[in-house]
C-alpha cells in the first residue's frame, strides 16, 4: 500500500464552467466541465488508480482486496466494500438547481443507499458569486409546496456572497444550491441521491423541464432555521485547522510554508489530501514519495502510519478522513 492518485472523472454539463481543466493542469481540450470526481466509489463512476503497483485498479476493487488495510478496520466493518467518501470539484457558470439530500435512515428506506451529508470549500469565486444554504425564516411543509408551485422558494432561502476559503457544512436535510461563478471542492458521503426542489423553470437540451422531486423532498427537508449557516474558522499557518467534524468525515485545512510530519498511528482510517493551492512532496513511512500540486488529490491508505509533507515552497491542503 502506498499513497495513490486517481484518474479524474470529468463531467461536461450544460452549466459547467472553464476553471477545472486549467486548475488541474490537464491536457484535455474540454469545455463546460462542471465536475471532476476525484475519489469515487459510486457504481458506474469508479475512480481508477493512475500510477504504481495498483495502476488500473478501481477504488472498489482496492477496498475488496485490501479491506481494513485501505480504509481502516472500523470503517470496513461499518461500510463493507463501499468506499465511504466522494470527493469532487464543482465549477458552475449558471445557478444550479435547489436541492436537498436525504438522511441515511430515509435513503436506506427509500433507495437502499447511504444518505448524503456534505461540505463545501470555496476554491475560487467570481465577483458577486453566491451560495444558498438553509431557510431565512421558518416555513411549514405546506408553505414549501406552495412556494414550489408559484416559483417563490428562493425568497425564503438564506443566500451568501462567497469568497475563496469560505466553508459551508451541509448536513442531510439542509436545502442548498450552488450559484453561478462558484468553484468549490465538495466532500460528501458516497451517495448520488439528490432531490431536485426547484430549477428556475429552465429547460434541458431537448426543451423539457427537468423533473422535480417535490414530494420526496418535503419529507427529507430539515425545516429548522439557524442564525448563520456558514462555518467560521481562524486561519493559521503550519498547523491543522479543523473545519468540520461529524460522524461522516473530519476535515482540516493545512496552510503550509514549513515541512510537517503527520502521525496517523492512532487513526483507524484512510486519509485524503486535496490540494487547493501550491505544491508539495508527500512521503510515507515506507519511503514512497510523490509530488502533489493544485487540483490533485491523493488517498493515504489506513495502514500507513506517518506522512511527511514538504511544501514547494507553500501549499494549501484539505485533509479529510472518517
Amino acid at each position: 500500500m502506498y499513497p495513490m492518485k486517481f484518474v479524474p472523472i470529468l463531467k461536461q454539463t450544460l452549466w459547467g464552467g472553464e476553471k477545472i481543466i486549467p486548475f488541474k493542469h490537464l491536457p484535455e481540450n474540454l469545455h463546460h466541465v462542471g465536475e471532476s470526481w476525484e475519489v469515487s466509489g459510486v457504481r458506474g463512476n469508479e475512480s481508477v488508480v493512475s500510477a504504481g503497483e495498483c495502476k488500473g485498479m478501481t477504488l472498489n476493487a482496492l477496498v475488496r482486496t485490501y479491506k481494513g488495510d485501505l480504509v481502516g478496520e472500523a470503517n470496513y466493518k461499518r461500510f463493507g466494500d463501499t468506499f465511504p467518501l466522494l470527493i469532487k470539484f464543482i465549477d458552475a457558470c449558471q445557478d444550479l438547481s435547489i436541492q436537498v439530500h436525504p438522511s441515511d435512515e430515509l435513503a436506506k428506506k427509500r433507495h437502499h443507499s447511504l444518505g448524503k451529508t456534505e461540505m463545501w470549500y470555496v476554491v475560487d469565486a467570481a465577483e458577486g458569486a453566491k451560495l444558498r444554504s438553509g431557510f431565512s425564516r421558518q416555513i411549514t411543509p405546506k408553505e414549501y409546496k406552495e412556494r414550489i408551485h408559484d416559483s417563490t422558494i428562493t425568497e425564503v432561502l438564506q443566500e451568501y456572497e462567497i469568497h475563496k476559503g469560505d466553508v459551508f457544512f451541509l448536513p442531510a436535510g439542509r436545502v442548498h444550491s450552488i450559484g453561478a461563478g462558484a468553484f468549490i471542492a465538495e466532500i460528501q458521503e458516497t451517495s448520488d441521491i439528490t432531490y431536485r426542489i426547484y430549477d428556475f423553470n429552465r429547460k434541458d437540451a431537448d426543451g423539457n423541464l427537468r423533473e422535480l422531486h417535490t414530494e420526496l423532498a418535503k419529507d427529507a427537508i430539515d425545516y429548522e432555521v439557524l442564525d448563520d449557516y456558514r462555518t467560521h474558522y481562524e486561519p493559521m499557518k503550519n498547523e491543522p485547522v479543523e473545519l468540520v467534524a461529524c460522524p461522516y468525515f473530519t476535515t482540516s485545512l493545512y496552510d503550509l510554508t514549513e515541512s510537517i510530519s503527520c502521525d496517523y498511528s492512532e487513526l483507524d482510517s484512510f486519509v485524503i489530501y486535496i490540494c487547493m493551492e501550491g505544491a508539495c512532496k508527500i512521503a510515507d513511512n515506507n519511503g514512497y514519495e510523490l509530488e502533489l500540486s493544485a487540483g490533485e488529490t491523493v488517498l493515504i491508505p489506513a495502514e500507513l502510519q506517518e506522512i511527511s509533507i514538504s511544501p514547494s515552497p507553500s501549499v494549501k491542503l484539505l485533509e479529510t478522513y472518517v
